[in-house]
């Protein structure tokens, strides 16, 4: 069993090393699995690519990046990266600033050896703040769904998201065709969601994936629930036949 974790980074020197780190942390024991850290570094501008290249030479990191001069969307890098992975490689998406923890891969092994026939995962995180502090009242808890399309109706509704906390094949990625390189946010959630029109429930695991960080350069800052169901507008319109066939309503 591999993991290939994907990080996309943009101007993330500040935090991009504790991000690193903490997949380097990774514990198997006693599981036999591998992993590795797979960067695309895009566009940045604070020595986040001058770093890479000396992390990367270090022995035991089991670290690959790439750089590309200007910055893409997330779906873009995302791609570049799943594309260097093994076709038989399980993809876990770690946002550059935040921290994987330790028994993050333990857990997702030892669901997919329980498991064997399902393709994706999803866990509980914790937020902190920019400097590691614990944000009391923001856990993120995945739901339960008796089926796809009960969780399609809670997405749609806003009742229910789905960010980072997910473990998912390579091939149900290739499957439905990858991020929408097109959209500049959501894009996770445009992949989720075609993972569940093609049948596909994730399984629940009761482990908390990692630790999202709370700052001022956050991508997702303003937000809000106005901005929010915009995003699930776009995103329902690109599959509205298929949606309204399983009567999933258009967010107002």
């Amino acid at each position: 069993m591999h993991f290939a974790l994907i990080t996309p980074s943009h101007n993330r020197r500040q935090y991009l090393p504790e991000a690193i780190a903490s997949v380097q942390a990774s514990i198997s024991a006693p599981l036999d699995f591998s992993r590795e850290h797979l960067i695309y570094e895009n566009g940045s501008t604070d020595g986040s690519l001058e770093w890479l290249k000396q992390a990367a030479q270090q022995d035991g990191q089991a670290l690959r990046y790439w750089s590309h001069p200007e910055k893409v969307r997330a779906g873009r890098a995302r791609n570049r990266l799943i594309e260097q992975t093994d076709p038989a490689a399980w993809l876990v998406p770690l946002d550059d600033d935040d921290i994987l923890l330790q028994r993050c891969l333990y857990h997702y092994a030892a669901l997919i050896e329980k498991n064997p026939a399902q393709p994706w995962f999803v866990a509980d995180f914790l937020r902190m703040d920019q400097d590691r502090r614990y944000l009391p009242k923001e856990d993120y808890y995945a739901w339960r769904f008796d089926s796809p399309q009960a969780m399609l109706h809670a997405i749609f509704k806003a009742e229910h998201f789905i960010q980072g906390n997910v473990c998912y094949s390579r091939a149900l990625f290739d499957t439905v065709g990858g991020y929408d390189e097109d959209l500049a946010m959501a894009e996770d959630l445009d992949l989720y969601v075609r993972f569940l029109l093609a049948g596909h429930l994730p399984v629940l695991s009761p482990h908390i994936s990692h630790l999202h960080r709370f700052h001022s350069s956050n991508v997702s800052i303003g937000v809000d629930a106005g901005k929010h169901n915009e995003d699930l507008r776009v995103i329902y319109d690109k599959y509205a036949e298929q949606l309204r066939a399983l009567g999933v309503e258009r967010p107002g």
